[in-house]
């Protein structure tokens, strides 16, 4: 069932929410889709566009029209795909401006806030399983939260100023999957790979050789990734989900409050309560949006369907 262009309000809304969890190292948007009931709709939505993209090109390029690629682009859920990627870019861009200086002045008790987010939201993945907790699940999750933590404690690498073009492109298809799943930083893999200052000076001196290579290694990423993820989700959901919840549980070394300059863990050593309390209210935000979810689906079934 396609979504009512009447919720495209509420859409927009949860988009937000995505975006501004992008504009944060550490927390992947996956995570806050995930919350909002957001993930399996926008991982169909872009393996319809992916499809009706390829179905367009070729038709083109053979020479048979564009009829099929066509019907293929009708296909897609645009009522939802459109205020939703609105939302996100919107807040997204809003957010940079806020979060990063917040994070600069006030790295504690903002990753404090994050850190208490992140392990609520680790609660909807398990939720989000067809069947009850097995011991594979236990080993999956396990591997995936180890694989995460030591993901996520990688040294940033020196930028460089003028990159190679393959790492560009290389680096683009990594960051745009980590995007799509939960507890993986796009922009904390850019910071590892030495290509997130390259980026923003690429863009800033309009380097359309740069960006449009990044473009294209992100969108061949995606397209390589999408596909993958929408079938281990319609298939293999059980093992999925686990996967997904221990990726969140790793990617919490990253939003550990006490850090030192190049990331590494320190015991707690100043203003413990008050990162208790903004702990627990970074749960409270993310328990609230999960009950609002909750309700959304039992009265609909599905938010915004018609």
């Amino acid at each position: 069932m396609r979504t009512s262009w009447r919720s495209a309000p509420l859409s927009a809304l949860r988009g937000g929410l995505v975006g501004a969890a992008e504009s944060v190292p550490g927390i992947s948007g996956g995570t806050i889709a995930l919350v909002v009931g957001l993930y399996d709709q926008l991982i169909d939505a872009a393996g319809q566009l992916l499809h009706a993209v390829r179905t367009l090109v070729a038709d083109v390029a053979r020479g048979r029209g564009a009829s099929a690629g066509l019907r293929a682009l009708r296909q897609i859920d645009w009522p939802l795909l459109v205020p939703v990627l609105a939302g996100m870019v919107v807040v997204l861009l809003v957010s940079l401006s806020v979060v990063a200086p917040l994070l600069e002045e006030h790295p504690v008790p903002t990753r404090a806030v994050f850190f208490g987010m992140i392990v609520v939201s680790v609660a909807v993945p398990l939720r989000m399983m067809p069947h009850r907790f097995r011991p594979l699940d236990g080993v999956l999750l396990v591997v995936a939260a180890v694989a995460a933590f030591a993901l996520t404690g990688l040294p940033a690498a020196q930028s460089t100023g003028d990159p190679a073009l393959w790492f560009v492109f290389l680096g683009a298809a990594l960051a745009i999957n980590a995007l799509v799943l939960p507890g993986v930083s796009g922009s904390f893999l850019l910071v590892v790979l030495g290509l997130y200052v390259p980026v923003q000076e690429a863009l800033h001196a309009r380097d359309l050789g740069f960006v449009g290579t990044f473009l294209l290694g992100a969108v061949v990423g995606l397209a390589s990734f999408v596909k993958v993820l929408q079938w281990l989700l319609h298939h293999r959901r059980q093992g999925t989900m686990a996967v997904l919840a221990g990726l969140m549980i790793g990617s919490l070394r990253a939003l550990w409050p006490w850090q030192d300059a190049d990331g590494g863990l320190q015991a707690p050593s100043e203003s413990v309560v008050l990162v208790v309390v903004l702990a627990f209210a970074g749960a409270a935000v993310v328990l609230a949006a999960m009950l609002w979810e909750s309700r959304l689906t039992a009265a609909g079934q599905t938010p915004g369907r018609a």
